[in-house]
């Protein structure tokens, strides 16, 4: 079980460079939520994958068009985007860009190794 930790300072978590222009920061988080900002370079691109976790994701700056299980559509600031858990989804950047990442259960497989 994960400590519980009520106060992450975005200037204090790590940026991880993921490659191929996708950075990721992860915030708060515990065993059943956790949430994430993924920076993106124009035209960087998230691969079509599927996850066992359900997972928002809000845009906070850039566009972009997502494929979810073969429907794609584009979305920009302030759109938001629901993924069911096991459905093949993926994104491509148009615009540099920031997502927040919401995940429940938690990534673990994201959590920084310390």
């Amino acid at each position: 079980m994960l400590a519980i930790k009520n106060f992450y300072f975005n200037a204090d978590l790590p940026l991880e460079d993921l490659g191929n222009g996708i950075k990721r920061k992860v915030l708060a988080y515990r065993e059943s939520l956790m949430a994430v900002e993924v920076y993106f370079e124009k035209g960087a691109e998230g691969v079509v994958h599927s996850h066992p976790h359900e997972q928002i994701g809000y845009v906070l700056k850039g566009k972009y068009e997502f494929n979810i299980d073969g429907k794609r559509q584009l979305i920009g600031p302030g759109d938001t985007v629901y993924l069911e858990a096991n459905v093949p989804h993926g994104v491509i950047c148009l615009e540099e860009g920031i997502l927040l990442d919401i995940f429940t259960p938690c990534r673990e497989d994201f959590i920084p190794q310390k």
